[in-house]
């Protein structure tokens, strides 16, 4: 399989290390209320880039988080969710580098395009600890439609497409998602697949969080 590797992008300030290995992330633990949205299965597949080859990754660990209908994330002390723990989890990949979420599509926030954030840990071709980090995109379109429905019409349209978001600028093209409509557990949604190439010989850890004004999450 010909691949490249992914662009890796800032992590943000809310990642939460939760441990929660569930493939369903749309709850919260503590209470069991779901987050509402319109439900999005996701599969993420993880592959190394071998000399132009990739090849899958099994064992690596993937984390997604991202925000709710309303532009929140959870467990996150200064947007009031501390404690709550929805569209937060993460999956250890199988043999083929494969790794399936069920969650709902995000919201937005002002300064940033509609996105939902993704680590990897796994073993880095020195033998020591590999992480990536980055960011997942929808298409602008897409996003305008969903963002006028259901729970997210409250928050109105977002304040930032694709082609004004400073982040999705670097390499955000190569992060894009293509949802097709989609049974979900029996309610209407999406379904979405990408692949991330990695390159395992490249020790740094995520990208640069201090970018200037980039916005940080």
């Amino acid at each position: 399989m010909d691949c490249v590797a992914k662009p890796e992008q800032m992590e943000g300030p809310y990642f939460v290390d939760e441990g929660l290995d569930r493939a369903d992330i749309r709850s919260d633990p503590a209470t069991g209320v779901v987050a509402a949205g319109t439900p999005l299965a996701l599969t993420l597949t993880v592959l190394r880039v071998d000399g132009g080859r990739c090849v899958p990754l099994p064992g690596a660990v993937v984390d997604i988080w991202h925000c709710d209908a309303a532009g929140n994330y959870s467990d996150i002390a200064s947007e009031g969710t501390t404690g709550s723990r929805h569209l937060r989890g993460l999956r250890v990949a199988d043999q083929d580098g494969r790794v399936d979420f069920t969650t709902v599509l995000p919201g937005w926030y002002e300064g940033r395009t509609v996105h939902a954030h993704v680590k990897v840990r796994t073993t880095g071709t020195d033998g020591k600890a590999y992480e990536f980090t980055s960011q997942l995109y929808f298409p602008d379109a897409f996003t305008a439609q969903y963002l006028a429905t259901g729970p997210y019409q409250p928050h109105g349209p977002a304040d930032t497409t694709n082609k004004t978001d400073q982040l999705y600028a670097l390499g955000g093209d190569q992060l894009l998602l293509s949802p097709d409509p989609a049974d979900v557990d029996g309610t209407p949604g999406h379904r979405a697949a990408f692949t991330l190439g990695l390159d395992l010989s490249d020790t740094r850890v995520g990208a640069d969080d201090a970018m200037g004004p980039l916005p940080t999450r």
